[in-house]
């Protein structure tokens, strides 16, 4: 994440030197209290339930960074990016790959995630409300590992998945005070799998620095041989609050 935010800070202090008339440009980060809850089971070759991993309701926090770039220019996308990561742990039972797991084995799930989501605005601070529309282009990096020390049985999978999601923003700002209420909402679902992510934030923000408190939900439904071996119905929520810059 220090890396994913360095890069990103670099790039807009390199924006912000330029005229103000062409271009407009906001960063933030903080961290996400999240607790997940759901589960995962393994399918075998032929589709049927090999083993099954219920997680554990424990929150952890874990960082975000977000930023986008805004211009005049006709036709051609705003863009906005954004990174945050989360894991889970659980207890795996049944067979997993080609490994068995009985009582007293342990998994842990990790998920990064990259969204790059070229946007329009369609309103764009009229009578102080604004609204985006684009498609999000996210880049899922899934880490999943189930072991037992007693009899030395061990699982990984691990992947990378490409997928887009549409995208809607609105955000309004309270008129005579510093003070927007924003929230946005990703969704996919398509053969059997769903996956969604909204937000809902509270900000306040004076001359170039401000605050942002929210919550956040995401959900994650595959239930696809084509796309994962592993099938997932969880989800991770909580609240998040962070810092923000505007040039």
């Amino acid at each position: 994440m220090r890396k994913v935010l360095s890069g990103l800070c670099v790039m807009f202090f390199t924006v912000s030197g330029l005229n103000a008339d062409f271009l407009r440009a906001e960063v933030g980060a903080g961290a996400w209290i999240n607790t997940p809850k759901g589960s995962a089971e393994y399918l075998s070759s032929d589709g049927s339930v090999g083993g099954n991993d219920t997680f554990k309701e424990d929150s952890t926090t874990n960082g975000y960074v977000w930023a986008f770039i805004k211009h005049p220019v006709p036709l051609l996308p705003n863009i906005r990016a954004e990174y945050s990561k989360f894991e889970a742990e659980g207890n795996p039972t049944g067979k997993w790959g080609n490994q068995t797991f009985n009582t007293g084995a342990a998994s842990n799930l990790d998920i990064t995630q990259y969204d790059i989501i070229p946007y329009y605005n369609i309103l764009d601070n009229m009578f102080w409300l604004t609204v985006d529309l684009g498609i999000d282009f996210r880049i899922s990096e899934v880490k999943y590992e189930a072991y037992q020390t007693s009899n030395l049985a061990k699982y990984s999978y691990n992947d990378t998945i490409v997928y887009p999601l549409g995208y809607l923003r609105a955000r309004g700002e309270i008129p005579m005070s510093d003070i927007g209420i924003e929230g946005d909402i990703k969704y996919i679902s398509y053969n059997g799998s769903t996956i969604y992510d909204y937000r809902i934030k509270l900000d306040y923000t004076f001359s170039f620095i401000g605050f942002e408190v929210g919550y956040r939900y995401e959900k994650i439904n595959i239930d696809d041989k084509d796309v994962s071996e592993v099938k997932t119905d969880l989800s991770f929520s909580g609240i998040y609050t962070g810092i923000m810059f505007r040039f």
